[in-house]
């Protein structure tokens, strides 16, 4: 797959996306958006892929959009139809909720665990691409700012949904208001980020540990279970409830519930086929 702003590599049934800008801090662009959706697209057919990684090349994970798209805007304005450029950028999928389909939002309509892997700045856009990922891992030097309020700007893309979900409504205004810069350390305990790593070896630990996950789960269980998460934030207790039991049926009747028992009997490491 020929890419001009991003790296796109498989290993171990991880397939890890690098956002690949080092000199402008990964800084986003449209170019890289259509590579890395096109790169998850890619990953999310690759029956040989369990575990998707997004990361950034260089000291940054993403300073936000590049800046001298947003001096054009604000020197010559804005495009017309910009509304419908921000909102999805891509065809509709059957089957997929509306809410799964928008720009960036598609991450949670991926039916494989999506980690991002933050090994530097976080900002703006930079912060707001991780929010829709599975789990936030972070390098121990890793900084974070949503800096909208600092540009004029309001919390974009959806993040006024997705942030209080994870951080809750209180922290998640004051990251909003004051745009600060705060830390691995207060990301982790706000809970942003689900764990630090140290910043040597950042990127060999987070693909040792996603390779972990890639082969001692039931890629079938993580991919329900995601599903059931996401839908659930939709939901009543009685729908969470009742779609439940009928995953679990369905599970009882899987191949890697089988294995799920075997391998455990049996006291060796599982082999999970997905299906």
């Amino acid at each position: 797959m020929p890419t001009l702003e991003t790296i796109y590599e498989v290993a171990d049934r991880v397939a890890t996306i690098t956002l690949n800008r080092p000199d402008k801090l990964n800084a986003w662009t449209a170019t890289m958006e259509q590579e890395v959706r096109s790169a998850v697209q890619e990953a999310e057919r690759d029956e040989n892929v369990r575990v998707i990684v997004l990361t950034g090349a260089g000291r940054g994970f993403c300073a936000g959009a590049d800046m001298s798209l947003l001096n054009a805007v604000a020197t010559q304005g804005l495009p017309e139809d910009v509304a419908g450029r921000i909102q999805s950028g891509d065809a509709a999928q059957a089957g997929q909720r509306p809410d799964f389909q928008r720009k960036h939002s598609y991450f949670l309509g991926v039916a494989k665990p999506v980690i991002a892997a933050i090994n530097g700045p976080a900002v703006g856009l930079g912060f707001v691409i991780p929010l829709y990922c599975d789990l936030r891992w972070a390098a121990e030097n890793a900084k974070f700012s949503t800096v909208f309020a600092q540009r004029g700007l309001i919390a974009e893309y959806g993040m006024a949904w997705m942030l209080p979900r994870i951080v809750g409504l209180s922290d998640a205004l004051d990251l909003l208001f004051s745009a600060r810069t705060i830390t691995a350390s207060e990301a982790l305990d706000l809970r942003l980020v689900n764990r630090v790593f140290p910043q040597e070896g950042f990127a060999a630990t987070v693909h040792d540990q996603a390779a972990k996950l890639a082969s001692s789960v039931s890629p079938r269980s993580t991919g329900v279970m995601k599903r059931q998460v996401y839908a659930a934030m939709f939901q009543t207790l009685a729908e969470s409830f009742d779609l439940s039991v009928v995953e679990m049926v369905a599970s009882l009747r899987s191949a890697d519930f089988k294995e799920g028992v075997a391998h455990f009997l049996e006291k060796r490491p599982p082999n999970f086929s997905g299906r």
